[in-house]
C-alpha cells in the first residue's frame, strides 16, 4: 500500500447551458414532458427502436420536472469561471486529503487488485473517488431524469449530447433493474462514487465484488474496480506524467502560436522545444500540448501529455487533467520511502496524518 503527498497532489489531476421560450405556456409554468410533441416524437424513437413499452416511458416522462436551477448552473460551471489558482485550492485541503487517506486504508486490498488488473496507479484511483464525490459523500441531489430531461429538451447547446445520456439512462435503468424516478445523481445526470455519466456506466462499470450486480451508487469496491477500468479503456499508461510544468522563452509568440484551446494533442515535445518551449527529461517524438493557466503566483504554463487525455468519467475540463510536479520530487520519494517502512494500517494512517500537517501541504491547501 502506498499513501503519501502524493494523493493530495494527484487530485489536482483528477483534482462537465438558458430554456427554451417555445416550451413554455404563457402562464409560465412549463408544460409537461409527457405531453410535449418532440417528447413524444422522442418515446416514439425509443419505442422503434429499443422496444420500450411506450405506456412505462409516458409515465416516466409524466413525473420527469423540469429544473430551471439545472440550467443556471450547467451555464456556468466552476470549471469554467474559476481561475486554475482558485481551482486547485478548492480541490486540495486537509478534510479531502484525510478522507483519501482513510479510504485508501479501508479498502486497501481492493485498490492494490483494481490497481494490478487495470495496469492503473492506486493514487490515481483514490484521487478520482475525492474529487468527484469527496469518497461517496457528495454524489448529487437531482434526480437524474429531471436532470437529463431538462438538458436534453431544454438546453439547446448541448440538447443533443443530453439526449443521447437520456437514452442510454433509460437502456441502463432498464438493464438494472432501477426506478428511474429514484436514481439520483448530478446536475448533469452524472452518478455514483465516481459520478458515471450514463454511457461510461454502461460501458466501463464492472462487477468487481463478484456478487453479480454493477453497482457504483452504494459498493465501494465496484466503483474502484469500475473508475480503474475506465482508466484503462482510455488507454492510461503511467509511463509519463499527464502533465509537466514548462518555462515559456516567448510568452506573446506562444499565446499566439501554440498554447491550445482545444483537447487534441497537436504538437510534438520537439515541436514545442523547438519554439522556445522548455520542456527537460521528455522524448521529442511524444505527442504534446502546450496550455496556460492563471495560478496564485501569475501565468503558468504547461505541457500535456498522452495521459492528459484518459479523460475519466468523461470530465473533459483541463483543470481537472493537471498533475502537479511534485509528484516525482525528492520529498515525495523520501515520504513514500518512510511510508512503505510502516508496518501497519495504523502506522501508516498517523504518519500520513503527520505528513499532511506539514508547511508545505499547508501552503497548498490554503
Amino acid at each position: 500500500m502506498r499513501i503519501s503527498g502524493k494523493l493530495c497532489l494527484v487530485f489536482l489531476w483528477a483534482a462537465s447551458f438558458g430554456a427554451s421560450a417555445s416550451t413554455l405556456q404563457s402562464d409560465d409554468h412549463p408544460t409537461p414532458y409527457a405531453e410535449r410533441a418532440d417528447v413524444q416524437a422522442y418515446i416514439q424513437e425509443l419505442v422503434a427502436e429499443h422496444a420500450f413499452s411506450r405506456s412505462w416511458l409516458e409515465a416516466a416522462f409524466a413525473q420527469a420536472r423540469q429544473r430551471d436551477d439545472i440550467i443556471e448552473r450547467i451555464s456556468a460551471p466552476a470549471e469554467k469561471v474559476w481561475t486554475w489558482g482558485r481551482y486547485r485550492k478548492h480541490l486540495v485541503d486537509d478534510a479531502r486529503i484525510a478522507q483519501g487517506v482513510e479510504f485508501w486504508a479501508a479498502h486497501e486490498a481492493t485498490i492494490r487488485r483494481a490497481s494490478q488488473t487495470f495496469g492503473v496507479a492506486q493514487e490515481m484511483i483514490v484521487a478520482i473517488l475525492g474529487i468527484e464525490t469527496l469518497y461517496g459523500r457528495i454524489k448529487g441531489n437531482y434526480r437524474v431524469i429531471d436532470a437529463l430531461t431538462t438538458l436534453g429538451f431544454d438546453y439547446p447547446p448541448r440538447a443533443k449530447f443530453f439526449r443521447k445520456e437520456l437514452t442510454e439512462f433509460l437502456l441502463l435503468v432498464r438493464e438494472e433493474g432501477k426506478d428511474p424516478l429514484a436514481v439520483m445523481g448530478s446536475y448533469a445526470g452524472a452518478m455514483g462514487y465516481g459520478q458515471f455519466i450514463s454511457s461510461s456506466y454502461r460501458y466501463y462499470a464492472v462487477d468487481f465484488d463478484g456478487d453479480g450486480v454493477r453497482d457504483i451508487w452504494q459498493d465501494p469496491v465496484d466503483a474502484v474496480g469500475s473508475i480503474a477500468n475506465y482508466f484503462s479503456k482510455h488507454r492510461w499508461s503511467g509511463q509519463y506524467p499527464a502533465a509537466v510544468p514548462v518555462v515559456v522563452s516567448d510568452h506573446q509568440m506562444a499565446d499566439a502560436e501554440l498554447v491550445d484551446g482545444s483537447l487534441n494533442l497537436s504538437r510534438t515535445v520537439g515541436e514545442l522545444r523547438a519554439k522556445g518551449v522548455q520542456v527537460e527529461g521528455l522524448d521529442a517524438s511524444l505527442k504534446a500540448a502546450l496550455y496556460k493557466f492563471e495560478g496564485d503566483q501569475g501565468t503558468e504554463y504547461w505541457v500535456a501529455l498522452h495521459d492528459f487525455y484518459g479523460e475519466f468519467m468523461g470530465v473533459r475540463i483541463a483543470r481537472k487533467h493537471v498533475s502537479l510536479y511534485l509528484q516525482g520530487q525528492p520529498d515525495y520519494r523520501s515520504h513514500r520511502a518512510a511510508f512503505n517502512g510502516l508496518q501497519t494500517p495504523a502506522e501508516q494512517l498517523q504518519q500520513i496524518t503527520q505528513l499532511f500537517n506539514i508547511d508545505r501541504h499547508k501552503e497548498i491547501a490554503a
